[in-house]
Parts: C-alpha cells; structure tokens; sequence
C-alpha cells in the first residue's frame, strides 16, 4: 500500500487495495444501471407520454453534456480531496436526480431531473475518477486492477438491465426508477462508512492540500499542447459516439424496431454486458503485458466491424448474438489502456484532470451518437446510417491511437521530465 493511495481514497488505508477495487466495482454498477433507464423505457415512453425519439434522445444528451461540463471539475477535485467525497455525492445526485422525475413525470423535469441533475451525478461518479483513484493506488498489476474496477459499468447493466426491464413489464416504470435511486442511497452510505479516514490518514491528507500546485491554467496548458492527450482525447470521443451514443441509447430501440420482443432484447444486451465484463478483465491484464497503443487500436478497430454485422441483423438471433460476441469484448475494453497511458505519458500528479477531461470527450461523442441517432431515425425511418457513422468513426479512433508512442516510464511532476 502506498502513500499515493492515501491521496486517492482517503480512508482506503486499513483496506486492502483489491477490496477498494470492488467497491469501486460496486459503484460503477449502480451508476451505469441509472444512466441506461433511458433506453430500457424509451418504447414504453413514446408508447404512454407520447414523446418522440428525438426527444427522449435529447434528454440522454443533456445528460451527456453536463458530464462533458462537469467531468474535469469533479476529476480536478479528485485530485485534491479524494474519491471517498466525490463518489458519495455523485451517487447521491443521481438519487435525487432519478426521484425527482419519477415523483413528477413531465418533459420539463425529464430534462432537469434525469439530463441537469443526473448529469452531474453521473460525471461525479463516475469511470474517470475510478480509473484515477486506481492509479494510484496501484503500481503493479495497475492495468489489471484499472479493469476490474470499472467493469462494473458492464456488470451493473448486465444485472440490472433485465431486472429493470422485468418491473417496467410487471409494475411501472416510476418504481423502477425509484428502486434505482434508492440502491444509489444505499451505496452511497456504503462508500462514507468504508472509506472512512483514521485520524493518520486525515493528517496525511490535511498536509496534501496545503501542498504547492502548479495553477489549473498551467495544467491545462500542460494538456492542451501535449499530443497525446489530444490522441487520447479525441479517440475516446469517438469511443463515446460509438458506444454511449450508438448502442447504449439505441441498441433496444433498434431491437424492437427489428421485431425482437423487449424481455429477449434486454437478454441479449445483458449478454453483451456479461461478454463486456471478460473482454473489460482481458483488457486489463493485457494492458500490463503488450504494447498499448498497438492494443487499444485494434480495439477500436475490430470494434467497426460489428457494426456491419448490427446493419445486417434483421429479424436473425443468430446475427444479434454474433453482434452482441464482437461488441461485447471491445466495448469498454478501451478504458484500462486508455487510463494506463494517461498514467504514463501525461502524470497521476494531474490524471484527475486529465482523465476528467478525456471523459468530458467521451460524454460529448455519446451525446453527438445519442442524438444523431434519435434524428436520423425520425428522418429515415431507419438506423442504418447510424450504423455506418459508428463503423467509420471507429476506425478513425484506431488509427489515431497508433500515433501514440509506448513509453512505461512513470511521469510525476507535471512539467518535470520523465522519470
């Protein structure tokens, strides 16, 4: 255990680091299943409040954009105060977001509730500031331990996507956004209490803050005229269009415009979880073993193609399985490589910041993907161009990752060279 853990997860001291990974497992689980309400109940919501695509696709799209505004503050404060506070309060936004809607279901508090509020939440706790807590705690194995970690964003859905879709068939769609909101409470009662400081921890963390940094602008300059951030940034915008944007928001809808009834879709979309969850492991423990840039190209790469399988689904299971096999390994599987190179190349001093702003990309192509789909369907009555924009993005973001050049030497201090 290191002295850099005790400035990521303040209070994770007495832990063991591996228990503070699956908190953080636990975590993103909840989180993820809040964000994905959206596409489960997207039908049932044009179907009985008689909103359009566009329209439900809009609200995911504020959602997104407030983690694009929100997302580098958070990592910022991160970086000063720790994820013990940051991830209690993201998940408590998110609860008062998700009830707020559900208490009051009209379009106006769709957007501030579900888009405004939860859109903070979401930044709050989210992957970035778990991927940079695990940074520092981990030396070694920190790829592998980045991977577990964050696959919660995969198991929450593959757990609780079906749960979700099974009390909007047998009870109502606010109670089931409520019994969301009320597992956010109980996490977050769960992160103030295990991660709570001793009184040598505190100490240690008291002293941190007082601490000379170089000023946020600095560090912004630092980022902005490095390359590879500007690599990392733009590919996992494209991450974001592709994945958040593309299948996130419009793989259901797009199943049922395919005629698959909504209980076998929703068990195909948590088997690409549950695929997600091994390609998200895999990911990890390859991060310390292979060349990264080489590898989280390909990801993006193979990851094109399964959209020319999606396009060709039609009303074939076989086809949606094929599909859900490709995607599944290479959805999230560009986090542990991704937050590994920002580790190395740009420093854990500022990776709160940077990873911050990275996912801010991220959250700004899922909106982009969100939204365009949502258009493109009520403009042709199909997602097949959709498809094709994800398929050509994707490809787009492998290439550019290959600019990067492998280099494990761990940066520290910001404008200090490599050590």
């Amino acid at each position: 255990m290191t002295q850099a853990m005790t400035s990521a997860l303040p209070g994770s001291r007495r832990l063991n680091p591996w228990v503070v990974v699956w908190l953080c497992f636990a975590v993103l689980s909840i989180v993820m299943s809040a964000r994905q309400v959206v596409a489960i109940m997207t039908d049932d919501w044009t179907r009985t409040l008689g909103w359009s695509k566009t329209f439900i696709s809009s609200g995911q799209s504020v959602a997104l954009v407030m983690v694009a505004i929100v997302a580098p503050i958070a990592g910022n404060l991160a970086d000063r105060y720790g994820a013990r506070v940051m991830l209690t309060a993201g998940l408590l936004v998110v609860a008062a977001g998700l009830l707020l809607f559900a208490s009051f279901p009209v379009a106006a508090l769709y957007i501030v509730g579900y888009g405004l509020v939860g859109g903070v939440g979401f930044a709050t706790a989210n992957m970035h500031l778990i991927s940079t807590a695990i940074a520092k705690l981990f030396t070694e194995q920190r790829g592998l331990a980045t991977g577990i970690a964050n696959s919660g964003a995969t198991a929450g859905q593959f757990i609780t996507v079906p749960l979700v879709t099974a009390g909007l068939a047998y009870v109502s769609w606010q109670w089931s956004i409520i019994a969301v909101a009320l597992a956010c409470v109980g996490m977050a009662v769960v992160i103030w209490v295990a991660l709570k400081p001793g009184a040598d921890a505190a100490a240690e963390t008291r002293k941190a803050e007082t601490l000379s940094q170089e000023p946020l602008w600095t560090r912004l300059r630092f980022l902005l005229t490095n390359p590879t951030f500007h690599i990392l940034y733009w590919s996992f915008f494209i991450c974001g269009v592709t994945t958040t944007g593309a299948i996130e928001t419009h793989f259901l809808p797009y199943a049922a415009f395919c005629g698959f009834p909504p209980v076998p879709a929703s068990g195909v979309y948590g088997g690409i979880m549950a695929i997600n969850l091994a390609g998200m492991f895999l990911s990890g423990w390859l991060t310390d073993k292979v060349n990264r840039p080489l590898l989280l190209g390909s990801i993006y790469i193979v990851r094109s193609f399964s959209f020319l399988v999606l396009m060709h689904v039609g009303t074939s299971y076989e086809m949606l399985f094929v599909f859900a096999v490709i995607y599944g390994i290479f959805d999230y599987s560009t986090v542990p490589p991704t937050a590994s190179l920002a580790a190395s190349h740009l420093g854990l001093k500022i990776m709160g910041l940077a990873m911050g702003l990275i996912s801010g990309g991220h959250a700004l192509g899922g909106a982009l993907g969100s939204f365009m789909g949502g258009y493109l369907f009520d403009l042709f009555a199909r997602y097949t161009e959709m498809w094709w924009a994800a398929f050509a993005t994707a490809v787009l973001a492998g290439l550019m990752v290959f600019f990067v050049k492998e280099n494990r030497r761990q940066r520290g201090l910001i404008l200090a060279p490599a050590e």
